[in-house]
């Protein structure tokens, strides 16, 4: 990593000289040699407690005067070096997680956390045979991407990324000053394309944009890596068998998407934009499957005479033949004697004419595309061509069960008060007992139109692209029955001369009021009659969301992280208690401050029984490019995540129960409710949110175009914490190298422990014993090595309130 942080920051440096002159090259070199210097200095003293508010050191007096001596100009250029070479510089250290996992998976055993590893203390610890099969049946990971603006590059610059990021791979291990000159030319020509590429969003991000860079993570990435995943397992379950004999992995991911579906506080996203948002996803996966599917078809030159067909598949090519009589003929032309081949490039034009809107030819609806792909898997395998049933063809029908036609599934999100406001207008202008036929000639607001016209495209895009396409319906701040209850009635008003669209209302659980009252809330759910309904239609399955993001700006890290927690254990109660099957749908953000860190461990660490083989999570704005701009690290990201559900869901897995349990629940109460306490006293002062707008760049990053929804819920420019989204609070407290959200209180907690009974021993023990403590001490750990308290210092002491300075520095101290 090393020699190729060195390789691509001497071509960067190349790169300015050229480009700007050597003046700029000298004023970057002098800032990293004064900022190095400064580092290499000695070992700064433990802080005093209190800890006093800094009065300035003579080092980053310097540094801040040499960047004050520069003209404005000057300083940006200056900054957007840096800003390159840090990209560079993170893409080397990628390059270096790659190169770390094919060490790992040449060294002979198994990877940790790998699907390997999972199976074997699976069937280790099983006593009955069949328990992984049952797994395995149940099995679904379900990532939900979201357009949450957490992602500050612009999709040109990630483009020049990912170009420079083949050329570098192209290296491999050849070290920089060895590089072909042709190699070291072409990097040296897209390091100068990114310098002179705009790193910020000219214009504001829209929709439509959000939605293009979500395709490319499925294009590029998604539906390649899918069957790569299925595969792996396939082998694990199957052994050297794997690809000659049925496959034993089941279809288990499922994709959703927030994207184009999201609207709550984001006006931007209307009925028309999730309509052809829909249409986008279903271009990109029919074009998709009609390549592969080609692909494979031009590919299976199997003659009849060596490996003849099935009856079936005869039946099926002679039907054809006689619908579409030209067509058959110009394809057997090509292929003659090859009914394999024929057939495929048959179930090709009929892809292609499905996205093309062909209805003489298309594909009415998947399972169709799925039985013919079906159809040649079983001719070929009683034709004794097994590897050509079970390898490519394989992966293409795991990639239909996948992705379907659809590509991923389209979520609708809104707030629980826009319902609420809208049904108070429909009933003051038709009555408590408006029909929708009534509604229809009158005078509606703007937003009520939209309500009632997002159910109406709801309805359309099930009609075109199949219930799986959309039937989600994600309620934010659900407080009662009524907001579920509401979603339903709106959908029946909004269409006055049609069936209401089929749907999935999902309580969103956010506050920590909320998070508490959420079983009662459940309660009264079940016993509304849309809801027992689909409750008997789809076999007494519930999905709740428990959203993490805003649970932690309200309660603090700890309190949140443990409220979920216990939220689970009693969620997971009350499902066994109404023999509902439960789903629980975890909103996470990629910031430790929104319920981000490792995946894998992070599963491993909810409530016993809360997982069962079925997980459901957000992925959003960097941690998509983070987890799916590369095929190796996507691959082993989805590992993770699966083999974790797998050992979570099984019978033998140790979580935190019986007497054990008993006593680290006591101990984690005691840490919540001194960690609440800190958290609270810090954000209840008096003037607080005045004073973080102030120390922190929160008005600019509110201001960059890095997502088309606004910072705020509502239109309001007071400086009010409740209002502000949890995204621009985490990405503001990340500029000032603070990182609060990811610890703040932790320290107080702890301590409320070890200065008692047990003292620290309790709490050593606790964290062997209790996986999500673990997590949480590890996921603190880890933003307390990202937080700067030399620069954060700096931050504080802009505010000109040494009393809430104290609060902050003397928790990092005590939590550090």
């Amino acid at each position: 990593m090393r020699r190729d942080v060195r390789l691509l920051g001497d071509l960067l440096g190349a790169v300015l000289r050229e480009s700007e002159g050597p003046g700029l090259l000298a004023d970057v070199e002098k800032l990293r040699a004064a900022v190095i210097t400064a580092r290499r200095g000695p070992a700064p003293a433990r802080p005093p407690v209190p800890p006093q508010v800094p009065a300035g050191d003579a080092a980053g007096d310097d540094i801040a005067a040499l960047v004050a001596s520069w003209p404005l100009a000057r300083a940006e250029l200056v900054a957007r070096a840096f800003t390159v070479y840090f990209h560079l510089a993170n893409l080397a250290e990628e390059h270096q997680r790659i190169r770390t996992l094919r060490e790992r998976e040449s060294g002979g055993g198994p990877l940790r956390e790998s699907l390997t590893l999972a199976v074997a203390q699976i069937r280790d610890a099983a006593s009955d045979p069949d328990v992984l099969a049952h797994l395995l049946a149940g099995l679904r990971v379900h990532p939900v991407l979201t357009a949450h603006p957490t992602e500050a590059r612009r999709r040109a610059v990630t483009a020049a990324l990912r170009r420079i990021s083949v050329l570098l791979d192209g290296l491999g291990d050849v070290p920089g000053s060895a590089a072909p000159a042709e190699a070291r030319r072409r990097l040296r020509e897209e390091i100068d394309l990114l310098w002179r590429t705009s790193l910020l969003r000219v214009k504001p991000m829209e929709p439509a944009d959000e939605v293009r860079t979500v395709m490319t993570a499925f294009d590029e990435t998604l539906f390649r890596v899918v069957p790569l995943i299925y595969r792996a397992l396939d082998h694990v379950l199957t052994g050297p068998d794997s690809g000659a004999v049925p496959a034993a992995a089941p279809a288990f991911l499922r994709y959703g998407s927030w994207v184009g579906g999201d609207r709550d506080g984001n006006p931007f996203v209307t009925a028309q934009v999730t309509r052809e948002t829909a249409i986008i996803q279903a271009e990109h996966a029919l074009r998709a499957l009609e390549n592969a599917t080609e692909r494979i078809g031009r590919a299976l030159t199997i003659d009849a005479s060596v490996t003849p067909p099935s009856a079936e598949l005869s039946r099926a090519i002679a039907e054809a033949e006689g619908a579409h009589p030209e067509l058959l003929a110009e394809i057997v032309a090509r292929s003659p004697q090859e009914p394999y081949r024929t057939f495929l490039l048959f179930v090709t034009e009929r892809c292609r004419a499905t996205r093309l809107r062909n209805a003489d030819l298309a594909y009415p609806e998947p399972t169709e595309f799925l039985a013919d792909l079906q159809l040649v898997q079983d001719a070929l395998a009683s034709a004794g061509a097994a590897r050509q049933a079970f390898g490519e063809l394989q992966h293409l029908i795991w990639q239909a069960q996948t992705f379907g036609f659809h590509l991923a599934e389209l979520e609708i999100r809104q707030h629980s008060e826009v319902h609420a406001t809208a049904l108070a207008e429909l009933a003051g202008v038709a009555g408590e007992s408006a029909s929708a036929r009534e509604l229809s000639g009158h005078a509606l607001s703007g937003q009520t139109q939209e309500v009632l016209a997002t159910f109406r495209v709801i309805a359309w895009i099930q009609g075109r692209f199949g219930i799986r396409a959309c039937h989600r319906y994600v309620v934010s701040f659900t407080r009662s029955a009524a907001d579920i209850a509401a979603v339903y009635e709106l959908a029946r008003l909004a269409m006055p001369s049609g069936r209401a669209p089929v749907l999935d209302v999902v309580p969103l659980f956010e506050s920590g009021e909320d998070l508490d009252n959420a079983a009662g809330v459940l309660d009264d759910m079940l016993k509304l009659d849309p809801v027992a309904a689909r409750l008997a239609e789809k076999g007494r399955a519930v999905e709740v969301m428990l959203g993490y993001s805003d649970s932690a700006k309200d309660l603090g890290p700890v309190s949140a992280t443990l409220r979920l927690y216990r939220v689970q254990a009693r969620l997971t109660a009350w499902a066994a208690a109404n023999d509902v099957t439960l789903t629980l749908f975890h909103g996470r953000g990629g910031a430790l401050g929104r319920g981000g860190g490792p995946a894998g461990r992070a599963v491993l660490a909810q409530a016993p029984g809360s997982v069962s083989g079925r997980f459901k999570v957000t992925e959003q704005g960097e941690v998509i490019s983070a987890r799916y701009a590369h095929l190796a690290i996507a691959h082993r990201h989805l590992e993770q995540v699966t083999s974790a559900v797998l050992l979570a869901s099984s019978p033998g897995f140790s979580g935190s129960s019986g007497p054990v349990a008993e006593q680290t629940f006591a101990i984690a109460n005691r840490i919540e409710a001194a960690a609440l306490r800190s958290y609270r006293s810090l954000v209840d002062a008096e003037g607080f949110a005045a004073w973080f707008a102030r120390i922190s760049p929160l008005a600019e990053i509110s201001g960059l175009r890095i997502g088309s929804r606004p910072a705020r819920r509502s239109s309001s420019a007071a400086a009010d914490l409740a209002d502000l989204r949890a995204i621009p609070w985490v990405f503001a407290w990340a500029q000032t190298r603070v990182n609060l959200p990811g610890w703040y209180g932790l320290g107080s907690g702890l301590a409320a422990v070890a200065d008692g009974p047990g003292g620290l021993d309790e709490l050593r023990r606790a964290y062997r014993e209790w996986p999500l403590l673990a997590v949480l001490l590890d996921n603190a750990e880890m933003s307390l090595a990202k937080t700067d308290r030399h620069i954060g210092a700096r931050y504080l002491a802009l505010g000109g309130r040494p009393d809430l300075t104290a609060l902050v520095l003397t928790e990092y101290d005590l939590t550090r």
